[in-house]
Parts: structure tokens; C-alpha cells; sequence
């Protein structure tokens, strides 16, 4: 497991492009004596044959498998360009991470690194990083970057009399989930929440909170607030930005009008209702940006051609939904690696993917190039 030091970090780099960016970091591969001097042909070579951009502001350019016995010693140097260096592809690099592997380490850094690339916020957060420490604890993954928000922070049908209680309990569960202490709950309590319509309503609060969390409450009571009908609370417990994402998501619900699908949901769908991967809607299923595209990627959709898959579906604000049609045929959002992974798309397996908004078009025609191109790796 990669196991990075202030060592391995180069701070305040600049590069007119990505080779000379690959040639600064393939230097201190040398330097440290983990490679030889012509280990830096490798990686350059590397970069010409497949594009080594992961997604979310990071790249991991290595030698080929012919310049493995250049490496002395498995190591990586890491440099940070605050100001980003173009990787081609209208994709901007922050940080890189050189490898120097004797075998396939680095696919081990990629799997270390696929919550990273996940998250959102990311991308922002290593381009403003002003200490190696910090560069760290986000690789490696220590700092929150996705609000706490589990099944254990949903409670449904609760036979809640009044938003009292409702609220007692979602400030239970963020307490029980380790993300507040007491006095957390008793703040919330004393909050006026703030009615999102159809019955569903807003609270938070940031007394002694420790980690960023969402909780969802629902009654089964036919119960009121301030003259309205009370069906669910969300609930914020917040200390940092985390919960931005969650905000985001149901913005975006209030928006389309869309409260009763969070409402009438099962635990798993209000969990990814609120992170924004799963909104069912009439208009999104009969859309009719809809195209499939045959996976050619020989080992199907490991970390790195996932992640790359995702990097595109980003690039667009549609909605971006996709299916394995020969998995369990369940629609996720594409621009979530986690969920592109857990797809467990093989080789030769078919993904229909499905876009809503006004880029629609555009997003599906640069997703299917991507996959024809085999998605970083030829």
C-alpha cells in the first residue's frame, strides 16, 4: 500500500506541457537513486502510447514494461503544479505521481486511489494544497471529502408526533455514527427547519460537530410543523464542506419537483437520491439520448479505463446515467467511479448509457469516442 513522506512531494512546480512535467519528475526518480538515467524514456514513452491521466486533477506517469530493469528500487515522486499542466485531452493535471515499479505496483496506487478520484472537491483541493502534508492526507485519503452518509444514518417510518422528535432522532443517529456529540443534538432541536415542500424539511447544525454527516428521517404519523405536513427531515451535521455535494443533490430535487421520489424511497435508493447518483424520473427513462457502446478494454473496467470513463462524464453537466446490460441491468450515475467500478464491466460487456440536459448530445458522442479509443489504454 502506497505510504506516501514529505519526501516523495515536490512542491510549486511548473511545465510548459505534460512531457516536460514527466521529465521533471522522472529527475527525481533518478536523483533519489530509485531508477537509472534512461528510466525517463520509459515514461515518455509510456505517455505517447496511452494518456496516464486518471481524473480529478491526477496523473500517473511510469515506464513501460521493457524499462523495469532501470528500477533500483520501487518508489514515486510526487510534484505539484498549482497552476496545472495541460495532459491533453482538455484534461488539467495538479499533481502527478511518478512511479517506479519492479512489477505492477502501480496498480495498486491506482486501486488506493479510486476513492479519491470519486470524490468531488478533489480536483480543488489539490490545486490550492499549500503543504506536502496536506497533499498527503488527501491522497491517502484522510481528509473528508464526502459527507458521512450511511445506512445507519437513515431512519424510516418513525413514529414521530411532532419535528421535536424527528429531530431528536436524526441528531441521534449523526451522534451514534461518531460525526457529533450532545450538544449537537440538543442545538438541533432548538433549530427552525426550513420546509423544502411536500412535506419535506431541512435542519442543521455545526455545535460540536467532529465529521461532516447526513441523516434522513421519515414518519410514519400523520404529524404537522408551523401548520405544514412533516413526511421527512434531513438533517446536517456540518464542519467542513463535505456536505456540499448533498446540498447540491437536493437542490436539484426541489428544482425538478422531484421530493417524492427521496420520500417513498428505500434506505440504499435515499442514500444515492442524496448523493446525486439516483433520481428516478419519467423523463430521464424515456429520453431519448440514450446510446450503447461495446467495452474493448481487455481486463473490462479496472480503476484506470473507469476512471478515465468518468473523467468524461464530467466534462458535461447533463445527467449521465449508465447500465451494464449484461451485469444486473441497475442504472448508476457515470460520473461516480465507485459506482462505474461496482458495475463489474468485463470485457466485450455492453453499456447503454443515458444523458439529460443540454449538453445530452455532446456527452454521448464523447463518451462513445472515449470507449473506442479504449479508454487510455489503446
Amino acid at each position: 500500500m502506497l505510504k506516501l513522506n514529505n519526501n516523495d512531494i515536490t512542491l510549486s512546480q511548473v511545465a510548459k506541457d505534460k512531457f516536460a512535467a514527466i521529465k521533471s519528475i522522472a529527475k527525481s526518480l533518478s536523483d533519489r537513486d530509485l531508477v537509472e538515467q534512461g528510466y525517463v524514456e520509459g515514461m515518455l514513452n509510456r505517455e505517447n502510447q496511452n494518456s496516464t491521466f486518471l481524473g480529478n486533477g491526477i496523473a500517473i506517469p511510469h515506464g513501460t514494461t521493457d524499462t523495469r530493469d532501470m528500477v533500483k528500487t520501487t518508489g514515486v515522486a510526487v510534484h505539484h503544479f498549482p497552476q496545472g499542466v495541460d495532459w491533453g485531452d482538455g484534461n488539467t493535471v495538479f499533481v502527478a505521481i511518478g512511479i517506479a515499479a519492479k512489477s505492477d505496483e502501480h496498480l495498486g496506487i491506482l486501486k488506493q486511489l479510486t476513492k479519491v478520484l470519486s470524490a468531488d472537491g478533489v480536483e480543488k483541493r489539490l490545486r490550492s494544497a499549500q503543504s506536502a502534508e496536506e497533499i498527503i492526507a488527501l491522497l491517502h485519503g484522510d481528509v473528508q471529502l464526502e459527507a458521512e452518509l450511511d445506512a445507519a444514518l437513515v431512519q424510516l417510518q418513525f413514529p414521530a408526533s411532532d419535528m421535536v422528535q424527528m429531530s431528536a432522532v436524526a441528531g441521534g443517529l449523526l451522534k451514534n455514527s461518531g460525526c457529533t456529540e450532545s450538544q449537537f443534538v440538543a442545538d438541533l432541536v432548538t433549530k427552525a427547519p426550513t420546509h423544502l415542500g411536500k412535506g419535506l424539511w431541512l435542519v442543521g447544525s455545526d455545535k460540536q460537530v467532529t465529521r461532516t454527516g447526513v441523516a434522513f428521517v421519515s414518519t410514519a404519523n400523520d404529524c404537522q410543523y408551523q401548520g405544514e405536513q412533516v413526511r421527512g427531515l434531513i438533517a446536517f451535521a456540518a464542519c467542513n464542506a463535505a456536505h456540499q455535494s448533498v446540498l447540491k443533490a437536493l437542490s436539484k430535487i426541489v428544482f425538478n419537483n422531484q421530493q417524492e421520489a427521496l420520500l417513498s424511497a428505500k434506505t440504499d435508493q435515499v442514500i444515492s437520491i442524496l448523493k446525486g447518483e439516483e433520481v428516478a424520473t419519467t423523463a430521464e427513462s424515456d429520453s431519448d439520448n440514450t446510446a450503447t457502446f461495446k467495452i474493448k478494454n481487455a481486463h473490462g473496467l479496472h480503476a484506470r479505463p473507469g476512471a478515465m470513463l468518468v473523467a468524461e462524464a464530467k466534462k458535461f453537466d447533463s445527467t449521465i446515467r449508465v447500465v451494464n446490460l449484461d451485469g444486473d441491468g441497475k442504472a448508476v450515475n457515470a460520473k461516480s467511479l465507485m459506482k462505474v467500478i461496482a458495475l463489474g464491466v468485463k470485457h466485450g460487456h455492453s453499456l447503454q448509457f443515458t444523458a439529460e440536459g443540454n449538453d445530452a448530445p455532446q456527452a454521448l458522442e464523447s463518451i462513445g469516442r472515449a470507449i473506442a479509443s479504449g479508454l487510455g489504454e489503446g
